[in-house]
């Protein structure tokens, strides 16, 4: 992890030095949609609360928004440094039937969505290709905010079961992933960007399980 911040620090002082009187800092505020699972063994990720009591058992992306601020620091004609920090819904949702080990319980039609919030801390190299449109890749590092279980089951379309279980303390607080995509930069000071975020931390507090965030962004921005 230091290691990881001592990168950080580098590629931002680094861009400091290629500032110059034509190519000043940019702000700007991105906001959009996140779907979000778990790579690996994500059907295990919760085995301290949920029995898997029937073999017919899907896993689902979770749907969710991030919204936050940038700011953009060209490095040269082509090059600029991206630091940002964002609000980001993450998570994935577990259906078939399952048994609940904290509520005593067990529904033939459960499930049980994970409602992961993390603060995401990326920093992105932005490369311009041709007029408007941009490559980007970079570090990020997260800190979990909260993760809350929430528990659903139902017959006949009648809900049976309805309730939130806070998990936050069997994930692990960082989470740090390798994050890259599109974008286009309008000249009206309005983007689009499209990327995919690929996590490298093990999201189980006690790194048993072998279990990964991924997610992936569409936004829509605009620098000042």
């Amino acid at each position: 992890m230091k290691n990881l911040y001592a990168l950080l620090f580098t590629l931002v002082v680094l861009s400091l030095h290629q500032l110059n009187a034509q190519n000043l800092p940019s702000a700007g505020l991105r906001a959009g949609v996140t779907v979000s699972t778990l790579q690996g063994d994500a059907v295990n990720n919760l085995n301290d609360l949920v029995d898997l009591t029937s073999g017919m058992v899907t896993t689902t992306p979770r749907t969710g928004f991030h919204a936050g601020a940038f700011v953009n620091i060209p490095a040269g004609e082509l090059i600029s440094i991206e630091p940002g920090l964002y609000y980001s819904q993450k998570g994935y949702t577990m259906k078939g039937e399952l048994g609940f080990k904290a509520l005593d319980f067990t529904g033939a039609n459960a499930s049980a969505e994970l409602q992961s919030t993390y603060i995401d801390l990326p920093v992105l190299v932005r490369v311009n290709l041709v007029k408007g449109l941009q490559v980007f890749a970079g570090p990020q590092v997260s800190y979990l905010a909260k993760n809350n279980l929430r528990v659903k089951a139902g017959a006949l379309g009648i809900s049976l079961f309805n309730r939130d279980i806070d998990v936050t303390d069997q994930f692990n607080k960082w989470d740090v992933a390798l994050t890259g995509g599109l974008s286009y930069q309008f000249s009206n000071g309005l983007n689009l960007q499209a990327g995919y975020d690929y996590g490298l931390s093990k999201v189980d507090a006690n790194s048993n399980v072998k279990s990964y965030n991924s997610a992936v962004k569409i936004g829509l921005g605009f620098s000042f």
